[in-house]
């Protein structure tokens, strides 16, 4: 799981002073590297791979949701003191491969069926049909009330996905509706900016007429946007000296104007950047009709709208369009 429920992950996140451990291992079919990561709040746990082959170890975590990280992919995790849970998992197919056993599995194998469930939803979203998404939303939330029906379950894990299951159903139909406004921008004008650069003055949006424009939108405070910056710097350095400009603007607001300043500074930020002039009020993120982000925009040389709801760096297929594109 890595995409668009990224921001529900630590919803309902629980801290519970116990002393007991939890055992975790993982035996990972064409692994992607030789030492996982589990991350929580606050909390940050290193696994390495044994002569085995096997990821083990015992350690104390907090009652909470976590992420495990190999490096390419995540996955989510429930964890709480006393469990020894057990994944297996072919890297190649991540998702789909996913089993957890032992304490726990039960909860942990709801998480990783969650996630199949919203890659299903995230193809019905590519799509027109705005009934039919209800429906399957509609249907899931069935199917997963009658799982956490499970006395066996535990009580504080029922309570964090019942919250984030409406919070999930929100943000479903907003980004469904944010894609259908995206579509209708495709080929028209692109709203325009003028902006403050970093390096000094203003960037305004006709600068850059004649080359083909990839926007991201992004803000200092949002994870997400944070994690697709070495994929983003990487796609840079690819397109460098191509008929392409790469623009990031900031919505940070005004109180964090100088953590933006900071943060481009300190990791090196390549492309142009520029901070929007009323953070998420701003008229160009407005008439995008942006309302989550990361958000990316792809803009021609002549102006007009390419993608309104662009692929994002860490996806391949943005690259793959880049390479039809600009030469």
């Amino acid at each position: 799981m890595k995409k668009m429920l990224f921001f529900f992950l630590f919803v309902g996140m629980a801290t519970y002073a116990q002393t007991d451990v939890v055992k975790f291992t993982a035996k990972i079919a064409n692994r992607n590297t030789d030492s996982i990561h589990i991350i929580g709040q606050n909390f940050k746990k290193d696994i390495a791979v044994n002569k085995k082959g096997v990821f083990t170890d015992s350690f104390t975590a907090p009652k909470g949701m976590y992420q495990m990280f190999d490096g390419v992919e995540y996955a989510q995790l429930f964890l709480k003191p006393g469990y020894d849970l057990s994944l297996t998992m072919d890297a190649k197919m991540f998702d789909e491969t996913v089993v957890f056993t032992g304490n726990g599995s039960k909860e942990n194998n709801f998480l990783a069926q969650g996630t199949l469930q919203e890659e299903k939803l995230e193809n019905m979203m590519a799509g027109d049909d705005a009934k039919s998404l209800e429906s399957s939303l509609a249907v899931m939330a069935k199917e997963n009330d009658e799982k956490l029906a499970d006395p066996a379950i535990d009580a504080d894990f029922k309570t964090m996905m019942g919250k984030r299951a409406k919070q999930q159903s929100q943000g479903i139909m907003m980004a469904f509706n944010q894609a259908q406004a995206a579509k209708k921008m495709q080929g028209n004008a692109s709203p325009t900016f003028e902006y403050e650069n970093f390096k000094g003055g203003k960037t305004k949006l006709e600068d850059f007429k004649g080359k083909y424009v990839y926007i991201d939108t992004w803000a200092t405070w949002c994870g997400p946007c944070r994690a697709e910056i070495p994929h983003l710097q990487r796609v840079e350095e690819k397109y460098k000296g191509k008929n392409i400009e790469f623009v990031s603007i900031s919505i940070d607001t005004k109180k964090d104007y100088e953590k933006w300043k900071k943060m481009v500074a300190d990791k090196s930020l390549g492309g142009t950047q520029v901070i929007a002039d009323n953070d998420w009020n701003s008229k160009f993120v407005r008439d995008f009709n942006i309302n989550s982000i990361p958000r990316f925009i792809l803009i021609g040389p002549d102006g007009n709208v390419i993608d309104a709801d662009a692929k994002r760096p860490s996806d391949a297929a943005l690259q793959t369009q880049l390479d039809a594109l600009v030469k």
